[in-house]
């Protein structure tokens, strides 16, 4: 990458010298008001794609020269924060191949959420189809789209998005947290642990598989078997090599067997292989038709093939390691560099959870501060800062017509840091969940984003958070070891460095 960015002056001056039409818009408002025009499913007036603003769109590289000497995709929430103060609430990119609007106001989620249709769609995935055409393996719920989206995800909904069905799994996500606490301790030197990152992203693949498959993998052991490790590593891997092929075409990849094609196929293979092991087990294990193990409720109550369950499987579990970890990560800094609020919220702990007794899901519906730690933290430093659409028919938005299939980007963590929408936006006060609540705007904070297509594995995934910081703050104090803001260390999607500055001391 870093030689990309030091060529990047000489190929921007070669395609200077041709004669192209590149981008020259003036920025649209920032005012944000749900006018008619934002609520109505058509508008005569309304301008086309092309003249929506946004940064220089260079022959072939569009604006991905400029994004990489912004720092890169790790760093493209920064870039994209940037354009919208620049340009609006709503701009045009591409970045290579790939073209996309983007929308970073309240009013325009809202007049999104209301036009869409029983089977919204998001953005196309080339690169998870691609091999499973390849294998001939099926779609989960991350690409599937229309009936056939909404039939898988109607026989996960159940276990995954009621309330009574997600406090269930309590048991496991605390036998889990209670390895993890012995993990920090085992682990940290002088209270710091040399990668907290991928302690967490053990911590959070070891819940999930736990939850999916009835298996304990022992992954905050410190002994970890080859497979164990295998599988983690092939999730990387996997989510490390798709993102280049998101904005070059995913055909010349497989054309050219390209290593990074290569890397990616093989990731697949293992997760695959893997899962299909495990998942078999558990069917086979419970094949008495008793009711209660996750998997065999999901498969025997609905109308799941069994490369359908393969499918969404392995993509909830994709899908929820490293944002879950993620969270975690970042809920853990800034209560580390705001002490008051940890004390309050660990007060709040002790007085619903009586001493020595296991935290369950049933304490947490008493801890608003908690729930409003979580929720300030996801708004300061989300771990995802965009979701995505793609438009199923001509639809107004704002000032703007946009065709069928343009593929738009909802900037999450623009709207969230805007202080139009937050006051003091980059200060972590989780009160204003509590006092100011009813003053703001639902669609100003969607980091889970919205509408139908809602992150599936949202209530599994705070309550992980939610119990497990229980577990840490009762037996640590979370220290920060240098004054740094989380400005300086947040990078989009977020691949922290190692040594996170931040040390647990048992109190």
């Amino acid at each position: 990458m870093r030689a990309h960015i030091q060529k990047g002056p000489q190929i921007l001056e070669l395609l200077k010298k041709k004669s192209v039409g590149l981008q020259h818009c003036k920025p649209t408002s920032s005012v944000c008001v749900l006018d008619s025009k934002d609520a109505a499913g058509s508008a005569p007036c309304a301008h086309s794609l092309d003249s929506i603003p946004g940064p220089t769109n260079w022959p072939l590289f569009g604006s991905l020269i400029e994004l990489l000497r912004k720092g890169g995709l790790k760093r493209q929430h920064e870039a994209l924060i940037h354009y919208h103060k620049k340009f609006g609430k709503i701009f045009q990119m591409k970045l290579g191949s790939f073209e996309s609007v983007h929308i970073g106001a309240p009013c325009l989620l809202e007049a999104l959420y209301r036009k869409e249709s029983n089977y919204p769609q998001r953005l196309e995935i080339k690169p998870w189809k691609a091999y499973r055409d390849l294998r001939d393996e099926a779609y989960g719920l991350l690409i599937l789209e229309g009936k056939d989206w909404q039939r898988v995800r109607s026989a996960f909904q159940q276990k995954l998005m009621k309330p009574t069905e997600v406090m269930k799994l309590d048991g496991k996500i605390n036998e889990v947290s209670a390895d993890l606490i012995k993990r920090i301790g085992r682990a940290q030197v002088n209270g710091k642990i040399n990668d907290l990152y991928f302690e967490l992203n053990k911590w959070s693949f070891e819940t999930i598989c736990y939850v999916l498959y009835d298996k304990r993998f022992g992954l905050l052991q410190d002994s970890i078997s080859d497979e164990a490790m295998d599988f983690i590593t092939s999730v990387k891997t996997m989510m490390s090599t798709f993102g280049l092929m998101m904005v070059t075409p995913v055909e010349l990849h497989k054309t050219f067997n390209t290593k990074t094609w290569q890397d990616h196929t093989a990731a697949w293979d293992r997760i695959f292989s893997t899962a299909k092991l495990y998942i078999d087990k558990n069917l086979k294990r419970h094949s008495n038709g008793k009711t209660g193990n996750f998997l065999c409720d999901i498969y025997h109550q609905s109308h799941l093939t069994k490369k359908e369950l393969y499918a969404a499987t392995t993509e909830l579990q994709v899908g929820g390691v490293e944002t879950t970890a993620n969270s975690m990560l970042w809920v853990i800094f800034n209560l580390s560099r705001n002490p008051c609020a940890q004390a309050k919220l660990l007060k709040e702990i002790e007085d619903v959870v009586p001493a020595g007794e296991t935290p369950r899901a049933e304490h947490i519906k008493n801890m608003p501060y908690l729930k409003a730690c979580l929720k300030e933290s996801m708004r300061v430093s989300p771990s995802v800062p965009f979701t995505s659409r793609t438009l199923e028919k001509d639809t107004v938005l704002g000032d703007y017509t946009l065709s069928k299939g343009t593929v738009l980007m909802i900037n999450s963590q623009a709207i969230a840091s805007n202080e139009e929408y937050f006051d003091n936006g980059k200060q972590f006060r989780p009160e204003r969940w509590l006092q100011e609540k009813s003053s703001i705007n639902p669609f100003a904070h969607v980091p889970f984003g919205i509408g139908k297509r809602m992150c599936i594995g949202r209530r599994l995934a705070e309550l992980q958070i939610q119990l497990s910081l229980c577990w840490i703050l009762r037996d640590y104090d979370i220290v920060a070891t240098d004054h740094e803001p989380v400005d300086a260390l947040h990078s989009g999607t977020l691949v922290p460095s190692r040594e996170l500055p931040v040390a647990f001391v048992r109190r």
